[in-house]
């Protein structure tokens, strides 16, 4: 059942109130509100829950603060007093970082055309006002990007075009589209047809030292590879990915990226990430391995193996460029099988590594009998069942893992009797107990098994047991 909503007004209301009527303190009027509401089921995420503050003369409505400070800004931009604008900027950054829903409330009374009229003052030779009020954008678009309209989409590009060798300001401008373009399919349409991607690539290259640039331009890229509005029913997440490894050469960018941060897990996480975003077609998989990305992948696994987070990322991107059969056969002959199943093994605790260890490995053995003795000697086997028993009310890894033994003895019926051996045919069989979504993997896997399986024949095709 959805939750209610709201208005900020009735809130302030009940919050009067409770001071004028039953004569409270600010905070037990506001705790008494909150307390109110969501007895009743409301949901107040949204909803600034402070007490309006009363104006020194008592003439004006409460207000709150990030509202005044609003009202403030706006004057000091119609006067061009810069240092005024800067300092209003600095207050509206705070009150939105200390409670989020303050943002949402500056937006619905006007924030958006106020902050563009200082970013536009600041765009002219003021760098320092124009970090603020790209800063103070980002902070307000954040979960609102239906904020941003044609003048804002094209000062952004201009923005970025105009301070490329500006870390900061490059930073700042590439989270203001990350936030535009997350859940919002015309933005980010929008926004490459504008010419946003070479600038995003070209960000990583030319800053390539700036951890926070890169990191930044990493996750941007990404969400333009995002089919997420539910708005649009067909978006253009794979002409996006196209484009950036096609035109913009992607790929290659971030793997000379990843050598320029051996020692920084966090950048190396997004870089891996965005990699596994973008090999969704065969030749990128294998362009991925032509421009040495194979081997940093396989590096990374095996020397980076107490990082978690970033082991995970890893295994994915692995997992992406195996849809190539000759890819496949490339990480096994780069030694990948090892460090993956090791990984697997020292993070059975995690069951994000496990699923992806799993993912990983039943994608190398998908049709390749070789790649499946070469991950069962490794002992793949063994870890999977071992992740299975760690985690046994997980989905993901229940079905990678079933998923994983059907492919290992699909075409090599030897594996069968070993892996049985280990405790198998019971684990599959309380995954598929356990979960709807591994039903058919859990019987394909049993079945390969040689495991008895009941196959029920749900409808036979006879004349008449349709309805006309």
């Amino acid at each position: 059942m959805a939750s209610r909503g709201i208005s900020q007004e009735t809130f302030d209301m009940v919050v009067r109130e409770n001071i004028e009527e039953f004569e409270m303190g600010p905070e037990d009027a506001v705790k008494e509100a909150i307390e109110q509401f969501e007895s009743q089921g409301v949901d107040l995420s949204n909803i600034v829950k402070m007490a309006p503050k009363v104006s020194a003369d008592g003439h004006q409505e409460p207000t709150h603060q990030v509202l005044q400070i609003l009202e403030y800004l706006q004057e000091s931009v119609a006067c061009c007093h810069l240092q005024e604008v800067s300092a209003h900027l600095a207050h509206f950054c705070d009150q939105c970082k200390q409670d989020k829903a303050c943002h949402f409330l500056a937006a619905q009374k006007g924030a958006y055309p106020i902050i563009l009229a200082a970013w536009k003052l600041a765009a002219v030779g003021h760098q320092g006002l124009l970090l603020q009020a790209l800063n103070a954008l980002s902070l307000l678009v954040n979960g609102q990007p239906d904020l941003l309209d044609t003048q804002g989409l094209q000062l952004l590009v201009a923005t970025l075009v105009q301070n490329a060798d500006v870390a900061d300001v490059t930073c700042s401008g590439i989270r203001c589209v990350r936030h535009t373009c997350l859940k919002h399919e015309r933005n980010r349409q929008g926004l490459v047809k504008a010419g946003v991607l070479p600038l995003l690539t070209g960000a990583i290259t030319r800053h390539s030292h700036s951890a926070d640039v890169v990191r930044e331009a990493c996750w941007a890229l990404r969400v333009m590879t995002f089919d997420d509005d539910i708005r649009v029913p067909f978006g253009h997440a794979h002409d996006h990915a196209k484009m950036i490894v096609q035109e913009n050469r992607g790929l290659k960018v971030l793997i000379e990226a990843a050598k320029a941060f051996p020692n920084n897990p966090g950048v190396l996480s997004e870089l891996c990430s965005t990699l596994s975003r973008l090999a969704i077609r065969n030749e990128f998989c294998q362009e991925v391995v032509d421009l040495g990305g194979l081997g940093v992948l396989v590096a990374l696994l095996a020397n980076c193996n107490d990082h978690q987070d970033l082991v995970k990322h890893v295994l994915s991107a692995l997992r992406a460029i195996a849809g190539n059969d000759d890819v496949k056969d490339a990480i096994i002959r780069a030694g990948g099988t090892e460090p993956i199943v090791a990984a697997m093994t020292r993070h059975l605790t995690s069951p994000q590594v496990c699923e992806q260890s799993c993912a990983a490995l039943c994608v190398l053995a998908l049709r390749k009998p070789e790649n499946s003795r070469a991950i069962v000697e490794s002992g793949g086997a063994l870890a999977a069942l071992q992740a299975m028993k760690a985690h046994p009310q997980e989905a993901g890894v229940q079905k990678q893992a079933c998923m994983l033994i059907r492919n290992l003895v699909a075409r090599s019926q030897a594996f069968s009797q070993p892996i049985l051996d280990l405790g198998a045919e019971g684990l599959i069989t309380q995954a598929r107990a356990a979960h709807r979504d591994c039903e058919d993997v859990a019987k394909a896997a049993l079945r390969d098994l040689g495991c008895h399986v009941e196959l029920r024949e749900l409808w036979t095709g006879q004349k008449g047991d349709l309805a006309p």
